[in-house]
């Protein structure tokens, strides 16, 4: 993993809460230069801990003990100030406004070996290692549905669920919720977010069979992974 420090002065004191989440974002902008430039301008206001080239070069922003200004209005498991309790690693990608295209070997190589040591230092479980779609879903679309989130979830990062027994679609914001989605959310924004992560071949919106299946699938996931964590 190829290292480069470029501080940002975006940052200020996390407070008293625990670093117990990993939020992943794309950058949005035309170059990787114009992101750097824009996490370490003070008129900006917007910062990550860490963004990642598409070359595999992780540029070190801000440091994991302070706060960085990745999340902006957001919302997991009752939590609102993201930001605090979050570390925010941004991966270089013009996103859906500027060409979005698929994340380079090397940079989800460079992404694996940092999340892997992030997770060593901080109590951080694989249910909440998220997008920034599931902790905005009104508001963002990253890292979008190009993003290998299996490819991370079977390196020991996040959660990938198989299909379990149809709950049915009266049950589909119920669970959403019970995963940590915002029940305030338009519920098609928050499916949207849920396709992008966990069916990311087909992102409608809409609670078919599959996204249904495989909602139950994480839902029965989690619960396991969470009951064993206690």
């Amino acid at each position: 993993m190829k290292l480069a420090d470029r501080l940002s002065p975006n940052s200020d004191s996390r407070g008293p809460a625990p670093i117990d989440m990993l939020v992943l974002h794309y950058t949005g902008m035309q170059s990787g230069e114009a992101a750097l430039a824009r996490m370490c301008d003070p008129a900006a206001k917007v910062s990550a801990h860490y963004m990642i080239d598409e070359d595999g070069t992780v540029y070190a922003l801000v440091p994991e003990e302070m706060r960085a200004w990745h999340a902006g209005v957001s919302y997991w498991a009752g939590a609102r100030d993201i930001n605090a309790r979050s570390i925010g690693i941004e991966l270089v990608n013009p996103g859906h406004e500027f060409g979005y295209r698929p994340f380079p070997p090397a940079q989800i190589g460079a992404l694996i070996e940092l999340a892997n040591a992030i997770l060593a230092r901080h109590p951080i479980p694989a249910w909440r290692v998220l997008g920034h779609s599931d902790v905005a879903p009104m508001r963002k679309d990253d890292p979008g549905e190009l993003f290998p989130w299996k490819e991370l979830a079977e390196g020991g990062i996040g959660l990938w669920p198989g299909e379990n027994a149809d709950p049915g679609e009266a049950k589909v914001a119920g669970l959403l919720a019970h995963y940590g989605y915002d029940p305030e959310a338009p519920l098609e924004k928050t499916i949207t977010a849920f396709q992008r992560h966990f069916r990311p071949t087909r992102v409608t919106g809409m609670a078919d069979a599959e996204t249904r299946m495989l909602l139950a699938g994480l839902i029965a996931l989690y619960d396991a992974r969470k009951g064993k964590a206690r």
